[in-house]
This record gives C-alpha cells, sequence and structure tokens, in this order.
C-alpha cells in the first residue's frame, strides 16, 4: 500500500488530503512542522511527502533539504504545497528538492492525480 506524509500546520488541509487519500485507498501519516516531518519520513518510509512551506520550528525548505540528505530519500517525491506563488519561490522549492511545487489554494483532485502519478512504477519524475 502507497504511503504518505502529510506536513502542514494547518488541521484543515491535513484533514481535508488526508481523506481524500485515504479514500483513494492510499495510507497517510502527518506531521504539523518540519521538525516532525524530518523524524517522521526516516521512521515511516513514506513514498512521498506533501509538503508545507511555511511551519512552526522549521520550515518546508529546511525539511526537504534535511530529508534529501538521507540517501534513503533522495529519490523520494516530494510535493511542494505552499501559499508562496512568486517565481522565486518556486525556483527556492525546487532548488530544496521539492519534485512539485503547487500553490494553495489548489485543488484536492489535482494533488490525487500527482500522487497517483509520483507513486507508479514509472512515476516520480519532475513536472
Amino acid at each position: 500500500m502507497t504511503k504518505v506524509l502529510i506536513v502542514d500546520d494547518e488541521p484543515f488541509v491535513i484533514r481535508m488530503l488526508r481523506d481524500k487519500l485515504r479514500n483513494a485507498g492510499i495510507s497517510v501519516v502527518s506531521a504539523v512542522n518540519g521538525k516532525e516531518a524530518v523524524g517522521l519520513a526516516m521512521s515511516e518510509r513514506p513514498d512521498l511527502i506533501i509538503m508545507d512551506w511555511m511551519m512552526p520550528e522549521m520550515n518546508g525548505i529546511d525539511a526537504c533539504k534535511a530529508i534529501r540528505t538521507n540517501p534513503e530519500h533522495a529519490g523520494t517525491p516530494i510535493i511542494m504545497l505552499t501559499a508562496k506563488g512568486q517565481e522565486l519561490d518556486e525556483k527556492k522549492g525546487r532548488d530544496a528538492g521539492a519534485t512539485y511545487y503547487i500553490t494553495k489554494p489548489f485543488s484536492p483532485r489535482r494533488i490525487l492525480r500527482l500522487v497517483e502519478e509520483c507513486t507508479q512504477p514509472s512515476g516520480g519524475g519532475r513536472a
């Protein structure tokens, strides 16, 4: 079963994505900050990570970089899901290791399609 780590400090976003993914038969774990996300990425070994940028304790950019330093997670797709929509922000997100960069507000259906695409045997490519 596919496992996704959702990282966001907004409970509504976690609930919405968790429900959508679970309805599609995907296992979900969640974190409310980047520091917690790094620990869960190491212990839970998700197939994909959905990461917010602006969070307490450790932001999504720093968490993304920390996760990418572990060779086991070098190829794990990361969807950066954030309100930061400037072109320079997207570059920073991709430079930190985000596979995809999606701005809020977002379509839950689009996220589900990306999760399915990234977790297929031939998925995980950069968009």
